[in-house]
């Protein structure tokens, strides 16, 4: 989540900013002195100002009740480390602050606290436990143990005051669960959103990867071919030597420019790209790059206008296949098939008349691997093996989407 969805008003939903610039492990180091403190003082002020109202009802504060208060209200600085701990003792100092007979009062915020944090923690057994003792406490010392705690002359509270008391406890805890939930939700869609991220970015190294594997792979294979054949023909034709290092000079310079490309949008993620990615109208640029390895292909139908995707993979899949017939056939021929199925898909046929020169007949299995990957990206399909006449075909259907401007 980004701080700008959070501070566009949908804090509610997804935690307040500062919850997202912090995690738990941050969050339980740190201790809350301020907090702690201004809690304290406002226990011991309202305190002050309950006992002028409640004396001579209720006990008046004594030094005994002012170290009550700084203690209930004191644990809360461990309310983030020791939650449990703090929400039993916060409990038991408010409820001997109470059977003590003083004044009602802000006390009861410092279990609140201890109890929401509790909870919140995760420690709902705990804080349920502690309200039902504090309670239970309350109501034997109301309607039973008054007669010998002070004050003296006191009479037993009404029931309907413990109503009151209980149906507090239960909006404390009420409102506690709804933060704990909350809590739990931002965690888990931090968590997603972290998995979403890196699994775009696996995604995004995969795509390179194949880019680059597309791009130096029919490059190279190019350069083997032209360099085999100058070598062969350095002393006996230095002219189609010289014909050969020029392939190999045009070759490597585009290849280099396709690298370059891909690695400027790694460096600059978003950005567009310098150069239009290339697509099926560059289908003579491939023709001529086989001719130069000694390819002759032949080009049958013609292509759809198709979404740059499509476009992309559509050309790389051609680029590969006749990258492999140059590595792995003996055929010097080779035909490119382009056909569209009433405008939904988009058939792409690559053959050649083999045999194949080695074990790897159609590719070594990467080149291969990568062209499913960029049909099955688009929710293509690719079929790749011999051909029952011989040689050895690249089937692939894509699904097309027809525009009406390239």
């Amino acid at each position: 989540m980004d701080e700008q969805r959070v501070s566009g008003g949908l804090w509610w939903r997804h935690g307040p900013p500062w919850w997202h610039r912090r995690n738990e492990a941050e969050l339980a180091s740190r201790w809350p002195w301020l907090s702690t403190a201004l809690i304290t003082v406002f226990v011991l002020g309202g305190s002050r100002f309950a006992a002028d109202q409640q004396v001579p009802e209720r006990a008046p504060l004594d030094t005994f009740a002012r170290v009550l208060l700084v203690v209930a209200a004191g644990l809360l600085l461990w309310r983030r480390r020791y939650p449990v701990a703090v929400v039993f003792g916060t409990a038991a100092a408010t409820m001997l602050y109470l059977g003590a007979g003083y004044p009602y009062g802000p006390v009861f915020v410092t279990f609140a606290l201890g109890c929401f944090s509790a909870i919140v923690a995760g420690h709902r057994k705990a804080a349920w436990t502690a309200l039902g003792l504090l309670w239970t406490g309350h109501v034997l010392v109301a309607h039973w143990l008054y007669q010998w705690l002070p004050p003296s002359g006191d009479d037993a509270a009404s029931w309907g005051s413990e109503g009151v008391v209980a149906a507090w406890g239960v909006a404390i805890v009420a409102l506690a669960e709804v933060a704990r939930t909350r809590r739990e939700q931002w965690v888990r869609e931090r968590a997603e959103q972290a998995q979403a991220a890196r699994r775009r970015a696996d995604e995004e190294r995969l795509r390179m990867a194949r880019e680059l594997h597309d791009v130096l792979a029919h490059s190279i294979s190019v350069i083997n071919v032209q360099a085999g054949v100058g070598l062969a023909l350095l002393d006996s034709d230095p002219e189609q030597a010289r014909t050969a290092l020029t392939t190999i000079k045009a070759a490597s310079k585009e290849a280099l420019g396709e690298v370059r490309q891909v690695l400027d949008t790694l460096r600059t993620p978003g950005d567009a790209p310098r150069a239009p990615a290339p697509g099926l109208d560059r289908l003579p640029e491939l023709v001529e790059q086989a001719a130069s390895a000694g390819l002759a292909v032949r080009i049958e139908g013609e292509a759809p206008k198709l979404a740059p995707g499509t476009d992309l993979a559509a050309f790389r899949i051609v680029q590969e296949a006749l990258t492999n017939v140059v590595r792995h056939s003996g055929s010097r021929h080779a035909r490119v098939h382009l056909a569209h199925d009433d405008g939904t898909t988009l058939r792409l046929r690559i053959d050649d008349d083999g045999p194949a020169t080695g074990t790897d007949a159609g590719g070594s299995g990467n080149g291969l691997a990568g062209m499913r990957e960029r049909a099955a990206a688009l929710g293509g399909t690719i079929e790749a093996g011999p051909r029952p006449d011989g040689g050895f075909r690249v089937l692939a259907v894509l699904p097309l989407t027809v525009k009406e401007n390239r």
